[in-house]
Parts: C-alpha cells; structure tokens; sequence
C-alpha cells in the first residue's frame, strides 16, 4: 500500500524542533516561520509542554465522554480565564472544521434556521458543513454544494444586511483575519456593524478564530480589536501546539440539550493536557504580547522592503505579496535560506510562526527576504 498522492511535499523532512528551530536527521537547522500551518504556538519540543503531556500518558491517555473528565473542566476554567470568556460554555472535539461544523449545527439548532452567510475569499475547513461555507469550488465535491450558503463580499455591510432581512439565515460564519486566501484583516468597523446586523435580525454571529486566535494576532482572539463579542467562537491550530484539538466557545443564551453534539476523541486527556501545558507557557511567557511587539516590527521592517508588494496582518500573522511567484520565493527561503514559509495563493507568502518569535529571528528573516529580492 502506498499513501493517496494529495500534498505537494518539499523534499526535506524534520526529524526534530526545539523553539523556533526543525532540524532534518543530518543535522541541518532550519528556522520556522510557518509552524505547520499555525499550529506551533509555543515553539516546538517545548519543555514544560513535553513533560506534561509525557505525565498525563503514564497515568491514562484516553477514556470517553461517557465519564467524567476534571481535566476538560480546568481548561473551561483556564480558556474562559485567558481569553475573557468565562461565562461562556466549551464544547472540545478534534480539529477546527469540526469546531465549525459543530458551531454552524448550534446555530440552526438555536434559530430554527437553515441557510449560512459567508464571505468571499472564505475558508473554514473541508469537511462538509464546513467546505460549504468555505469559497472555493475547487475543494468543494458536488454533494458540498449547497443553496443553504450564501457568499456575500468581505466588508460588505450592505450586502450583509439585505441577506440577513430575510431572517433565513441562522449564522454569519466569519474569519477574525482570512488566513488560506492570503491574510485579509476585516475592517473593524465592519465587524462592528456586522455584529450590530445579526443582533437585529436574532442571527447567530460566528468568529472563526481557527488560525487567527490564541494570540496570534496579538490578542487572544483577532476580533477582540473590536471590542464586540460572537455568539460562537472556533478555535483550534494552536490550541495543543501539534496535538489534535479544536474548540467551540458558546455564548451562555445557547441551550444545551443532552445529546445534540458528541464526539469520541474531542476533548481526550492527552488533548487537554497538552492544551493546559499550551495556556501553561503563553500565560507564564507572556506571549500574546510578544506576538504583539514582535509581529508589529516585523511587519513594520517587512514594510520597508521595496519589492514586497504590499503586507497584511497582525500580530505573527502576516502576509507578504509580490509581483512575481510566491511559490518560487518560498522555495529560496527554504533551499537556500533554510527558512519554513507558507503560501496563500499565486503571489502572497504567509508567516506563521511561534508566538515565541525574536527580534533576533525576525531580523534573520528580513535579511534574507532582501537578499532573495
């Protein structure tokens, strides 16, 4: 048996991390600035990380949802704490397309509606609800496609509000910044008066905080910048810095009803404890600040490069765009930098890296971006 030929593979495997660092089995060290599509949020091979998750293996890695689980309460606790949403209620599964499949099903349930408004350019997964309401056709097989979604242009109050009229729709699905189309900050003030639209018209507002949350873009969630506050919030990536984890936030006025949601892996021991570990290090570092100072004079240093074309994001999300192939960019960074990146389309490269970032690290990447162009 041989693997299903789906990804474009680089020909180089790491072997190893430590911090912001993979190295491949001869040694060669590369710096990442992608960390597997955001998902590194402490640094690889983390100390405190390692030893926690290795304790809570020794003791017991899995029982199921049909008993209870002290650690899924003391992240609710920890997570409501971080993020200052603690009179909100958390349902864990394992990946962020489940977070948002499970977030769109709260939503119908809670309405008694049946139709989503999305956003162009959007993308919250590939499983079925959630390729759906993501904005692109290409990954959508033909059972995805569905009248139940609407696609409305980021930034468009209007078109949002002439939608929601309607009262058909049970949600607004919505990136706190577009990650996979190429780093898109909505306006805040869009998300303002979309929150406004969804109160009026008693739709529920999701903020999918999947790549753009835990402290990414300098905040623990990207639309706190707004001051507003979602009905539903997705997380995920970051979460458990590698393990398999996502999360749905819930706001108190939702009902909850035995049965309606499940899962047999969300929320295992080894997921929570990795994820305690997660808040463990970002609390104790003070890295949703560091994400914030770094990620500012990164970008304020990537700015001052001439033939990037424009830059986007926040925090340690940031998007580079150019006038020629990003994919080639990319492949010098990697061959002859030995610098990790991700791509975003034809002509914007993505960075991702750790909240844990130098200035030092940063520096090293803007030389060699100068360099290269």
């Amino acid at each position: 048996m041989e693997l299903f030929d789906v990804y474009s593979l680089y020909n180089i495997e790491p072997v190893s991390g430590k911090g912001n660092y993979v190295y491949t089995a001869d040694g060669t060290e590369y710096l990442d600035l992608y960390g597997g599509h955001a998902v590194i949020s402490i640094g690889h091979c983390h100390p405190h990380y390692v030893e926690k998750v290795g304790e809570q293996l020794a003791k017991l890695g899995f029982y199921s949802n049909s008993v209870q689980n002290s650690l899924q309460k003391e992240l609710a606790y920890r997570l409501g704490k971080a993020s200052g949403y603690d009179d909100y209620n958390l349902f864990l599964c394992n990946s962020g397309a489940e977070a948002n499949e499970n977030a769109i099903k709260l939503a119908s349930f809670q309405t008694g509606r049946e139709k989503i408004l999305a956003f162009g350019k959007a993308f919250h997964g590939r499983t079925s609800g959630a390729v759906a309401a993501t904005d692109n056709p290409k990954i959508q097989a033909p059972f995805n496609r569905t009248e139940k979604v609407t696609f409305v242009p980021l930034g468009d109050i209007e078109a949002v509000r002439k939608a929601l009229a309607t009262k058909e729709y049970a949600a607004v699905i919505i990136e706190g910044i577009q990650g996979v189309s190429g780093i898109h900050v909505p306006d805040d003030e869009f998300i303002r008066e979309l929150r406004q639209a969804c109160t009026d018209t008693g739709t529920m507002l999701i903020l999918d905080e999947i790549q753009s949350g835990y402290g990414r873009s300098g905040r623990f969630f990207a639309h706190q910048y707004t001051g507003i506050k979602p009905d539903i919030i997705t997380c995920a990536k970051g979460i458990a810095n590698g393990f398999p984890m996502g999360a749905v936030l819930i706001s108190p006025m939702l009902e909850a009803k035995k049965g309606m949601l499940g899962t047999t892996f969300g929320g295992n021991r080894l997921a929570c404890a990795a994820a305690l570990a997660v808040l463990d290090v970002i609390e104790g570092e003070h890295l949703v600040d560091n994400a914030a100072k770094v990620g500012e004079y990164l970008i304020d240093e990537l700015k001052k490069i001439p033939a990037l074309k424009e830059v986007r994001g926040r925090g340690l999300m940031i998007g580079m765009e150019i006038e020629g192939s990003a994919s080639d960019l990319r492949k010098h960074l990697l061959f002859d930098r030995h610098i990790f990146t991700g791509g975003a389309g034809e002509h914007t490269v993505r960075l991702l890296p750790a909240l844990t970032l130098t200035k030092e690290q940063a520096d090293k990447a803007v030389a060699a971006l100068k360099e290269i162009l």
